[in-house]
């Protein structure tokens, strides 16, 4: 069994018209291709929740800061689509550089809030380029659910705040991180990494651990993410981009014990990959137990 590929967006509009007549819910999972088993569990949990779903592949320019690093970024749509085929996705959709941007495009999506900081100072205008393409392919695949990764948590959180302020009709769902036996998260920049940079990468999940435990101990938060970043360059990472932590609704810092949900964010490099993570810290109101997400 093989996946349908779709390249044109006319050809895309047909079939979900004629879904929609039959009644069906459009789910849709939006990547940028070099699926690994991160992305299928986004596909299998879309499949749960919807009657058709769309995986999207596009490599999209505008949320690079780096041309060496979009020129690096794999691209692998023959494996993908072998992947996809024992999902039962019904469409691997996968459109040109001028379906989604035509000539004399000129617009911009910009989300404030939950773009500030983290990410968003150490890569500027990389989310204006997501919260554009995002907009772009919930559009044009029609979706009633969208599923999205909770690695990248500040990503599901400006796409989430970009469908309330735009009034789109469509629900954001933040799947789990799928991680390696190791602890790593799964991610497409992972194959860039050597295999002594490999044997050191679970160290950022391990760290982040440590800090869960340290701040339901009660311990100050700045001491706590000092230390972490202190682990990570004695672990052989450098730069760390940031360790923090934020209020998991709103992304706002927290400085002091939480009283709400929050997540520990961190981005560091080993050699030339940059690495992101994160884990949920609950409020210190609540069993220590809640702290440390399952592995």
């Amino acid at each position: 069994m093989s996946v349908r590929i779709v390249r044109s967006l006319a050809d895309l509009r047909g079939l979900t018209a004629q879904w929609r007549r039959e009644g069906a819910t459009i789910g849709v999972v939006p990547t940028m291709g070099a699926l690994h088993e991160g992305h299928l569990s986004l596909v299998h949990t879309a499949q749960r929740r919807a009657t058709r779903v769309i995986v999207t592949l596009f490599v999209n320019p505008k949320q690079f800061n780096s041309a060496s690093d979009l020129a690096q970024y794999p691209r692998t749509e023959r494996e993908d689509a072998v992947k996809l085929a024992d999902t039962g996705a019904d469409v691997l959709y996968v459109p040109d550089a001028d379906s989604i941007y035509p000539p004399g495009f000129v617009t911009t999506v910009s989300v404030a809030g939950p773009s500030q900081g983290l990410d968003g100072a150490a890569r500027p205008g990389h989310f204006d380029g997501v919260a554009t393409v995002v907009t772009k392919l919930l559009l044009q695949t029609d979706a009633d659910l969208a599923f999205f990764g909770e690695k990248d948590f500040q990503q599901l959180q400006v796409v989430r705040r970009l469908v309330r302020d735009l009034d789109l009709d469509v629900a954001i769902l933040g799947c789990p991180t799928v991680r390696e036996a190791d602890g790593l998260a799964m991610s497409s920049r992972n194959v860039r990494l050597s295999p002594t940079e490999r044997r050191l990468a679970p160290q950022i999940y391990a760290a982040m651990l440590v800090a869960a435990e340290r701040i339901a101990s009660g311990v100050p938060i700045a001491t706590v993410l000092e230390d972490c970043r202190a682990a990570l360059l004695a672990g052989g990472f450098g730069p760390v981009d940031y360790v923090e932590l934020r209020g998991a609704e709103t992304l706002a810092p927290v400085r002091s014990a939480p009283v709400e949900p929050a997540r520990l964010l961190v981005a560091a490099w080993l050699g030339s990959t940059r690495l992101i993570d994160n884990i949920a810290v609950a409020a210190l109101n609540r069993t220590a137990d809640a702290l440390l997400p399952a592995a």
